[in-house]
């Protein structure tokens, strides 16, 4: 039997340990447990746990993140499930716990992300492996921070349209922007609030980051608020290094560090 706290304080119990059946419903979370090593032991994922590609295409799906087929994860048979509070609605996680153990993280900066893979890590029994994962993200953003300058790009990123929307100050997505060495623009704002185009201008931002995720903007949509924003660098980014806060931030690093030369 195993015993912990996950990120959101709640107590969970694992009868089994190590877990041999485990259903993940976060894809930075289900891109982890790959890192760490796992593969036979990851039974479900959610149809947009695309990474790695190879688990999207052969792994059982078990819904979206929003709307998990709980009838599927009941046949599945998990001994544990990993959830996370912002990704997945309380209500099919309070439903999942009656059918196994849920694990359920809570991310809002670098912090959180590292204690989450540690956690994740011991839950799994490969705390080995986290600890590794942990220590080349923490080296990888010393050293983006000590390439920073002090000068500060004002940003408005975008993640939707239609109404345009975009990240306040307690989101995951603006420590990256701060880590970066960026100025969020709507960062006095609480989680991601929807902003008009004179709010936008009225912001002064230097540059509009449009991500790639959840809302998939493409060039058409770059062009169409270049021909708005004339005085702004309209820039398409990768949204799955903003927002992805599991073992891809091992990645994310070097690319921040490209993109901050790009407009500097």
């Amino acid at each position: 039997m195993f015993q912990c706290k996950d990120q959101s304080g709640r107590t969970v119990v694992l009868k089994k340990f190590p877990p041999k059946r485990i259903i993940s419903l976060v894809p930075s979370q289900t891109e982890l447990l790959f890192d760490l090593g796992l593969d036979e032991e990851v039974i479900g994922i959610t149809k947009f746990c695309v990474h790695p590609e190879h688990w999207f295409r052969n792994k059982e799906r078990v819904g979206g993140t929003k709307n998990v087929n709980i009838e599927k994860v009941r046949s599945l048979q998990p001994d544990l499930i990993l959830a996370n509070k912002e990704e997945n609605v309380k209500e099919q996680i309070e439903q999942l716990e009656n059918l196994a153990p849920v694990w359920v993280s809570d991310v809002s900066d670098l912090e959180d992300a590292l204690e989450m893979i540690h956690q994740i890590g011991e839950i799994t029994a490969k705390s080995i492996q986290a600890k590794e994962i942990t220590e080349r993200i923490e080296v990888n953003f010393r050293l983006l921070a000590s390439s920073l300058n002090m000068n500060r790009t004002r940003v408005c990123y975008l993640i939707w349209q239609d109404p345009y929307m975009t990240v306040g100050g307690d989101t995951f997505i603006h420590d990256m922007l701060h880590r970066c060495g960026f100025e969020n623009v709507f960062a006095h704002s609480v989680r991601y609030p929807a902003v008009s185009v004179e709010q936008i201008t009225d912001a002064g931002c230097d540059a509009i980051f449009l991500s790639s995720e959840p809302y998939p903007f493409k060039q058409q949509h770059a062009e169409k608020l270049e021909k708005i924003f004339t005085e702004c660098c309209v820039r398409l980014v990768d949204g799955a290094m903003f927002s992805w806060y599991g073992s891809r931030l091992i990645l994310a690093a070097d690319y921040f560090h490209s993109l901050v030369n790009e407009l500097t």
